[in-house]
């Protein structure tokens, strides 16, 4: 199989950008124009080619793309041009830019300038500046052959990086078919969307948002002071997010448009908080509006190309990119499913969403050795009846729909150490209330039931101090997890690292403090946050390895947390569900003993799937 190394160079000007437009609006548009190209085959000399769309069409046609690997770096975007605009789709997807967040984590940049300069393989050139608002005709021959050479450089760079963070095996063979398969998703679309359905949920979004306001009666006085518009988030149930102001010390409401706990209530799932932060912040939209409005416009252009972004997340897992969030789209409350349900299969076809059930509570349960939980998911029991039996007193079958729902808040939340007034916070946003003094007593009980994940965190807190002291300590069911002192990082199964750059501790009195480098600063590590980080990417290699043995016979169209979204032809519904779900069961050969089940739901609408 061949390599072709590619980079495009295409026409942008102040308006009209990466920079103001999402990927596929910036391609799809009519302005989109393709200056030139530089492809290099193999090892070979890199060659530019610049000329009519037709030119290009006919110099690109001429390799063997049904053999060959196709690499950039943000191929997102390079494969895209090369499969809308010229119809070319090749035998695998390849992206320097992804094995890079993969290998160096997502705390640092993974630009080409960026990656370049850590390799030491050469500078990325800036005569791309000089192209600002510059069609291919209006270049003069010595321009445009400035160009050219600027073009060969990011394409002999990214060919340098490739050999040296992925040739001969450095880099694993299955993250290599993930980072394939994500790519697949937005280059190569399949799913439709209901232009007729989004266009009438705008318009009841905009409506209801304008009666939201005016049944609250909130007034601009109430919008700006924070503790008024700190009651009034109370009154609607939401507990208002704090920080620590730096001027005074003190503890003060977070509702700068900076701050993070602010910014996530404009996704919460009561429309009135929605709209009261959006007033807030003087947008004119809430999030839901926007969203329904980029999705009417992807839906005029085209299919909808799937923006899920290979490691996203510090424990690798995707996330959502180009603008379009599908990781949260909203499953209740008055905009329940609206989203979801305009995501539509092709016609003559039916999508199926598995969900791994309980994947991180299993993994956690597993990996800390706590055999009576483990041997309550193997056997498929209700662990939450079972903990709200616990937690109360009461013989299982007694137990209520409310007990039940503290048991299963307090199992899928205080496995990674949280604290009685967290919980209780937790449990308040759902709307039930518990007082500080029986949170306390509900998390004793967790953590009596289960000793073995109580050492888990302090096996992790251990880990800590070892990655500090350059000293190699023990972690979980035996072999599956490594941590690697020299990397300040702990190795996962997939064999890609869970890093802990530049990790510090301060000492306060009998307490330790860890802190680990991010992009947003320093941030606190400590034993149960590595253990919530552990399962969360334990489960990331789970279910990868899982979506892998899926697309071998059915196309996978998105991924979501824990589940996998797969778009089959009519008449293998049954047969596609049931194998989907075998796979879903299946486990790798480092997993024995983890307990893994899912559930799964088909429809003609994403949303109907669950």
């Amino acid at each position: 199989m061949d390599l072709i190394t590619l980079d495009f160079e295409t026409y942008y000007d102040k308006a009209f950008s990466l920079k103001k437009l999402t990927t596929e609006e910036y391609v799809r548009d009519p302005r989109f124009e393709v200056i030139g190209v530089g492809v290099k085959v193999n090892s070979e000399v890199t060659e530019w080619g610049s000329g009519t769309h037709e030119q290009l069409s006919k110099y690109l046609q001429s390799f063997d793309w049904e053999n060959s690997m196709l690499l950039c770096h943000n191929t997102m975007f390079d494969g895209a041009i090369l499969g809308w605009c010229f119809g070319i789709h090749p035998r695998v997807y390849a992206d320097t830019m992804c094995i890079a967040r993969a290998i160096h984590g997502v705390e640092v940049s993974a630009s080409l300038k960026a990656v370049s300069e850590k390799y030491g393989v050469g500078e990325k050139g800036t005569e791309v500046v000089n192209a600002l608002g510059k069609r291919r005709v209006e270049f003069t021959a010595e321009e445009l052959s400035r160009y050219g050479d600027y073009c060969i450089n990011d394409v002999d760079l990214t060919f340098k990086l490739f050999m040296r963070m992925a040739n001969n095996g450095k880099f694993p063979r299955l993250e290599m078919k993930l980072i394939d398969l994500t790519l697949r998703m937005f280059i190569q679309p399949v799913l439709d969307l209901n232009l007729e359905l989004l266009e009438q949920h705008l318009t009841e979004t905009r409506d209801r948002k304008e009666a939201l306001l005016g049944a609250a009666g909130v007034t601009k006085e109430d919008l700006m002071s924070n503790a008024k518009f700190a009651e009034v988030l109370k009154s609607l149930g939401v507990e208002p997010p704090t920080k620590t102001s730096l001027t005074t010390g003190k503890e003060a409401f977070a509702f700068a448009k900076t701050d993070e706990g602010f910014l996530a209530l404009a996704e919460h799932d009561n429309e009135q908080v929605q709209a009261l932060v959006a007033a807030r912040l003087g947008t004119k939209s809430t999030l839901e509006e926007t969203r329904t409005q980029r999705f009417i416009d992807i839906s005029k252009r085209g299919l909808l190309p799937v923006p899920v972004r290979y490691y996203a997340a510090h424990t690798g897992r995707w996330g959502g990119d180009d603008k379009i969030n599908l990781q949260n789209l909203p499953s209740r409350g008055a905009n329940g499913k609206k989203l979801k349900n305009s995501i539509i299969a092709p016609a003559g076809h039916t999508l199926i969403d598995a969900d791994s059930a309980q994947i991180e509570a299993r993994v956690l349960a597993w990996l800390a050795e706590q055999t009576e939980l483990t041997k309550s998911f193997a056997k498929g029991e209700d662990v939450y009846v079972k903990m709200a039996s616990h937690i109360y007193g009461v013989p299982e079958e007694k137990i209520n729909k409310d007990q039940r729902f503290v048991g299963k808040t307090t199992i899928l939340g205080a496995g990674y150490g949280m604290g009685a007034p967290k919980f209780a916070a937790q449990l308040k946003n759902f709307g039930f209330d518990m007082d500080i003094g029986e949170a306390r007593r509900v998390i004793k009980v967790y953590r009596d039931t289960n000793g073995k994940i109580n050492k888990l965190w302090r096996d992790a807190q251990r880990s800590l101090v070892g990655l500090t002291k350059n000293e190699k300590t023990e972690l979980g069911v035996g072999g599956v997890l490594e941590v690697v002192p020299a990397e300040t990082a702990i190795r996962l199964p997939s064999g890609l690292l869970l890093r802990y750059d530049d990790l510090e501790f301060e000492q306060f009195d009998e307490n330790v403090e860890f802190t680990y480098k991010t992009r947003k600063g320093r941030t606190r590590i400590y034993g149960g946050k590595v253990i919530e980080n552990v399962c969360q990417a334990v489960a990331r290699c789970i279910i990868g390895e899982q979506m892998l043995k899926i697309a071998k016979k059915y196309r996978v169209v998105l991924t979501v947390h824990d589940s996998v979204v797969c778009c089959v032809r009519d008449e293998e519904v049954d047969e596609a569900q049931a194998y989907i779900e075998q796979c879903m069961r299946w486990k790798p050969d480092w997993a024995k003993g983890l307990p893994i089940n899912c559930e799964s739901g088909t429809g003609k609408s994403y949303g109907e799937c669950g």
